[in-house]
């Protein structure tokens, strides 16, 4: 009887120990998730430390305030996300210029789930908020975002894609036709931990230069009080390919993301 006892006790906990690695599987592809409906916000920078064919070897950092608010206004799933760029330029030959880059809008509509794959797809603007014209464009912008997810058993795929072109602005500035995208990779281990990849492609089809970026990094999620979630990362990005001067050789991307729990009033 009491060896009855010892199994069922075993067993009793090798399956609470099952549960407990599934729910944090789960927590952290919740928080490695873009479509992910929770308020979100997020600290994010972009250290370059030099640039292909660029003399003097200059550097230069992008750090994002990013954020991420749901709603379901006019009935339809929908997540708003806004990212103001605070960055160090090169001012060839002057030195170098900080200041705030230009504001980028989206709008992503959650679009009915195919199995376990969510779509989203939605507009997106950007405004010529730069305090220096070696920030930003110096065009206002307008285009559109497509993003897919696919969370697997080991992690989570998903991928990004952007277009966005110039309609209007300082007409002494080059026009903006661009293409982004940005394939995620993520392997989860246990405690939290995870491996990333997140590089975003850059395809410039106004000027030709073009680069893709390959990044290996790790993370950890931490669960904090009151349901909020906090996502800390770094992911090193090296340039595999480049058409023109002026890609990053290689760059450091590093983070925290902060998600929080949305409680609706009763009815």
């Amino acid at each position: 009887m009491d060896g009855l006892k010892g199994m069922a006790a075993a067993l009793i906990l090798a399956l609470s120990a099952v549960n407990m690695a599934a729910q944090e599987h789960q927590d952290v592809n919740e928080a490695n998730n873009p479509l992910t409906p929770k308020i979100t916000f997020n600290l994010q920078d972009y250290y370059v430390p030099g640039f292909i064919d660029v003399p003097g070897h200059p550097h230069a950092n992008q750090f994002l305030l990013r954020g991420l608010v749901p709603s379901d206004l006019f009935g339809a799933p929908q997540l708003f996300r806004f990212t103001l760029p605070v960055a160090t330029s090169p001012d060839i030959p002057s030195g170098y210029v900080t200041g705030l880059g230009d504001l980028t809008l989206m709008d992503i509509f959650i679009l009915p789930k195919q199995g376990d794959v969510t779509f989203g797809a939605g507009p997106l603007i950007v405004a010529p908020t730069a305090t220096d014209e070696f920030l930003g464009n110096g065009k206002w912008q307008v285009g559109g975002a497509g993003i897919v997810v696919a969370p697997q058993d080991w992690g989570l795929l998903a991928a990004l894609a952007t277009y966005q072109t110039s309609f209007a602005g300082q007409q002494d500035r080059e026009d903006v036709n661009l293409i982004t995208a940005q394939p995620i990779v993520n392997f989860n281990l246990q405690d939290g931990w995870y491996l990333r990849s997140s590089a975003t492609w850059n395809f410039n089809l106004e000027n030709g230069a073009s680069y893709i970026p390959v990044g290996l990094g790790v993370g950890k999620v931490f669960q904090l009080d009151k349901g909020v979630t906090m996502n800390a990362f770094v992911e090193p990005q090296y340039t595999v390919w480049n058409d023109g001067p002026g890609a990053p050789r290689w760059q450091i991307f590093a983070g925290l993301n902060f998600q929080f729990p949305i409680h609706r009033a009763a009815p």
